[in-house]
């Protein structure tokens, strides 16, 4: 199979993003790795060069049909290296001269890439960029194996990175409701168009462990409860008329619990939290709370059941019939009135970023950002590398009541944080 010269289905996730794309919005996450050294943009570029075409998925061009969208192969040269901007992650033109999806930035020690969600997850991109910095590395004379989930750009393309996993093992018996109901949603004074505030915290990897074990959670378990606590904290401030329930939005990778290699998109949502009117929840409640949830719904059978709902919708004859323009009216505003509706904020964390032995003297830290919320109210995003973990918020509002808690709460926690932020 000529993987570079195949055109490709949107995945499950895919076709949803470029539904909700308007000037406003647009489904960009960024990945960076900042370095020990000024980057060279000629060397960056070269690189850039050498290493997109071993990421067929990634060097794609998105097209209309009158049923579907899908990715084509994109025949353009790869784009130049461009020095990076105040507000990352701003919305991409699908009709621009070039046609790519993606960007890649740098800054002082830092590389930045930038990609529409519909053509990977936080995996994929993570995967491109590490493999992306070690062709870098080599090209500056440093000596790196192809190890730690950097790919031979030397070799082809496998057929299982570019698959759907979606479809390939979506067959539950059971397919749950998609709504988890309205949820509690910050209200805030909208910043100018095209601005995203981003503050940026880092911290210990071991701090952290410890005031997560003090509880008996894992980290992803103990940093959900304090967004949440922080969440009913500013709900309480903001004198609501009515409670609602909080919930925080968190992607899963399926790839722990399904043996798939696919470098497109493969996870799913699920939406810890705790309901306030129920009564008043200490800081040891909320945990038990997250702890039970994450504990309960994060196994293969209970997310085969999820994706299969979406799976069993697309697989529709009648889905299938209806023209595009009408599928798209019908993703946006349920995607409007009931899945953005059902989560105050949200949060991923893919975890901790390994890369060969050889590489880490060279590396100083990874960062992960969510991008533009679809609403006005805040995504929080978390990645560790070699002990050090930052926490990235971005958010379209201007006020940052959530992101102050939040940071305040692992400082009394005994967690020390340094803070960063774009905005003066």
């Amino acid at each position: 199979m000529n993987n570079r010269n195949q055109w490709l289905k949107l995945d499950l996730s895919g076709n949803v993003y470029p539904t909700l794309q308007r000037k406003s919005f647009s489904s960009v996450f960024r990945v960076s790795v900042t370095l020990k050294e000024k980057v060279d943009p000629q060397i960056l570029q070269k690189a850039y060069e050498k290493t997109l075409p071993r990421f067929p998925s990634l060097k794609v061009a998105l097209r209309k049909g009158l049923f579907w969208r899908y990715l084509e192969p994109n025949k353009n040269p790869v784009p130049q290296v461009e020095r990076d901007v105040k507000n990352p992650c701003m919305p991409m033109d699908f009709k621009t001269k070039h046609r790519y999806l993606i960007r890649l930035y740098y800054y002082e020690c830092q590389i930045s890439f930038e990609v529409f969600h519909s053509l990977a997850d936080g995996l994929g991109a993570v995967t491109f960029l590490k493999t992306l910095t070690a062709v870098y590395l080599r090209m500056r004379g440093v000596k790196i194996p192809d190890e730690e989930g950097i790919l031979s750009v030397e070799e082809e393309p496998k057929r299982e990175e570019l698959e759907d996993s979606y479809m390939k093992y979506a067959n539950s018996k059971v397919t749950p409701k998609r709504s988890q109901g309205s949820a509690y949603r910050v209200r805030g004074t909208k910043e100018p168009f095209y601005t995203l505030n981003i503050i940026s915290g880092s911290m210990s990897v071991s701090d952290l462990k410890t005031a997560s074990k003090k509880y008996g959670v894992t980290i992803t378990e103990y940093l959900n409860a304090v967004l949440v606590y922080a969440l009913i904290e500013n709900q309480k401030r903001s004198k609501v008329w009515r409670e609602k329930p909080v919930r925080i939005a968190m992607p899963v990778n399926l790839r722990q619990f399904f043996p798939s290699k696919t470098l497109r998109n493969f996870i799913t949502m699920i939406y810890p939290g705790v309901d306030p009117r129920m009564g008043e929840y200490s800081f040891e409640e909320i945990l038990k709370e997250i702890h039970y949830y994450m504990r309960y719904h994060i196994n293969e059978k209970f997310l085969n059941a999820d994706i299969t709902t979406n799976a069993k919708t697309l697989q529709s004859p009648l889905i299938r019939i209806v023209p595009l323009c009408i599928k798209d009216i019908v993703v946006k505003q349920f995607y409007k009135h009931v899945q953005d509706c059902q989560s105050s904020a949200g949060l991923t964390n893919p975890g901790i970023i390994k890369v060969p032995a050889e590489m880490e003297p060279y590396l100083e830290r990874f960062d992960v950002l969510m991008g533009q919320p679809f609403s006005a109210r805040t995504n929080c995003a978390i990645v560790s590398y070699n002990g050090l973990t930052t926490i990235n918020f971005a958010s379209s509002i201007v006020e940052n009541d959530i992101e102050r808690v939040f940071f305040r709460k692992l400082v009394e926690e005994g967690v020390a944080v340094t803070i960063q932020s774009n905005r003066d």
